[in-house]
Order: structure tokens, then sequence, then C-alpha cells
């Protein structure tokens, strides 16, 4: 079994094994979702073995991270409170660099200054992208809302 350590906002990318293996791990702890109580799991491997208490909330976290290897995404463990240089950020709003420093000039998105260089609360990214989820949804039903009164078919 190969070990591995990330370093802070490094992505690990699954490889098959690893997907095959996360589809199945995440339908077997997708039983206990519903089960508002901590979750004992019993570990075994390389010649020793454990019984680990998890919280449930953990459990949701487990599950959505092997959901999401099984379909071979990577995945990123960032911190809320984690600081990101503004390529990070841009990364992660999908934006160009650029695009992201004009937010942050316009006061849009929060950030600090660090000499020369930006840096930006993994939080505020957060926030700023359900903004734009939030906005872009409303015009969507605005949309199919005007499509359904002129009878167009939708």
């Amino acid at each position: 079994m190969d070990t591995f350590a990330l370093a802070p906002h490094e992505s690990f990318t699954p490889t098959e094994h690893d997907r095959k293996l996360a589809r199945q791990s995440s339908r077997d702890l997708s039983r206990f979702l519903e089960v508002e109580q901590d979750l004992e799991l019993q570990i075994h491997g390389q010649g020793s073995s454990a019984e680990v208490v998890v919280p449930p909330a953990a459990v949701k976290f487990l599950v959505e991270v092997l959901s999401e290897m099984a379909s071979g995404n990577a995945v990123t463990l960032v911190p809320m409170h984690a600081e990101l240089t503004t390529q990070q950020a841009a990364g992660i709003l999908n934006i160009s660099r650029p695009s992201l420093i004009k937010l942050l000039d316009e006061g849009k998105i929060p950030c600090r200054r660090v000499g020369s260089h930006r840096r930006v609360l993994f939080s505020d990214i957060q926030t700023h992208k359900e903004r734009i989820e939030s906005a872009r949804s409303r015009t969507l039903d605005e949309l199919a809302a005007q499509a359904q009164e002129l009878d167009m078919g939708y």
C-alpha cells in the first residue's frame, strides 16, 4: 500500500485502483449517513489494527471525498481559514489571475497584502463563489419563468 502526504492545498489524483476502492468504500459508508451518532470503524492493515471513532460530520465528509475519488476527480483539502495565493484563488474560481486581481482591486473579494503579494482567505473565495452561483441560479429561474410565460415550449 502506498503512503502519501499532501502539502497544503496539494491535490491528490486517484489511480484506477483508488477509484475502484473508493467507489465500494463510499457505498459501504453511505449506509451510515443518516446515523446521528459516532461511527466506530475497525481498521486493519500492515500487521496492526485499530478501532477509530468518527463523528457523523466526518462520515459525511469521507463519503463525499470517496465519491469524488470514485469519479476520478482530484481531491484537495483546504481549511476554511487558509490563505491562498492569487493563482490558487483564481484556480478555485476558474478564472484568470488578472480577472481575480480586478475583483480584488474593486473590493468585491477581500484580501491582504504580504509585501507586494496579495493573500486571499479561502472562506472569502467560497463566499464569492456562492454569491455568483446564487445570482446565476436566480437568472436561470427568471429566464425559465419568462419562457413559460411566452409559451416557448420549455
